[in-house]
C-alpha cells in the first residue's frame, strides 16, 4: 500500500494515545496534573509495550523518585491493559482520543513543529531492528519523521523492545499471508 512512498511520510501514532493513559495514571497516583508529566513509550500496543519509567519525570522530577518499584510495576501494567480496559468501560473502542492524538501530529506537521513524539516509524538499523514499523520516539515535522531518536536503554528495555518486535512481526506475518495487498 506504501511501497512508493518515502519512509518518513508513513507513519502512524503509535504511542501517543498508551503515553497519554500512563501519564494520567501516573497523574492519579499522584495527584498531580497530567500535563506535568513528562513520558515515552516504545514498541507495539498492548501487552508488549515498552513503558520508560527511566526516561518519566513529573517537572523535573524522575518518577523513580516519587513512586515506589511496586507502584510503578502496576502502572506500567494498568497502561498495557489500558486500551481493553476503556472498551470494557465504554462497550467500544477509543474514538476521541485517537482523532485528538492525529490532531496533534497533524499540527506538528503543518506547522513543521518538529515535535517529539513516540510514533509508529519505520526501523532500518536504529535500535539493532531493521524493516520493521515499530513505536520509537521520532522529531515530527513538515518532512513526516524527520529523524528517529535513538535513545539509550539498558538491557532489560532492549530486550523488551526486541520481543515486542518480534510480536510485531508475527502479526504482519499473518497479514502478509493473507494476501491482503495483492
Amino acid at each position: 500500500l506504501a511501497a512508493n512512498k518515502s519512509p518518513n511520510k508513513v507513519f502512524g501514532m503509535a504511542g501517543i494515545l498508551d503515553t497519554g493513559r500512563y501519564k494520567a495514571f501516573i497523574a492519579d497516583a499522584l495527584e498531580v496534573s497530567p500535563n506535568d508529566i513528562h513520558a515515552m513509550l516504545m514498541g507495539g500496543h498492548g501487552d508488549t509495550m515498552v513503558p520508560l519509567p527511566r526516561y518519566t519525570s513529573v517537572s523535573g522530577i524522575p518518577v523513580t523518585e516519587l513512586l515506589n518499584q511496586e507502584e510503578i510495576e502496576k502502572i506500567v501494567e494498568r497502561t498495557r491493559k489500558g486500551g481493553g480496559e476503556l472498551v470494557n468501560l465504554m462497550g467500544t473502542s477509543a474514538w476521541y482520543a485517537p482523532g485528538a492524538a492525529v490532531g496533534q501530529m497533524v499540527e506538528a506537521i503543518v506547522d513543521d513543529q518538529n515535535r517529539i513524539f513516540p510514533v509508529c516509524a519505520y526501523l532500518n538499523g536504529e535500535y539493532g531492528l531493521k524493516d520493521i514499523y515499530l513505536g520509537v520516539p521520532v522529531k515530527l515535522g513538515r518532512s513526516g519523521v524527520a529523524e528517529v531518536i535513538e535513545i539509550s536503554l539498558n538491557t532489560d528495555e532492549r530486550k523488551l523492545l526486541t520481543t515486542s518486535a518480534e510480536s510485531v512481526r508475527k502479526v504482519m506475518k499473518v497479514l502478509d499471508d493473507l494476501k491482503l495487498f495483492d
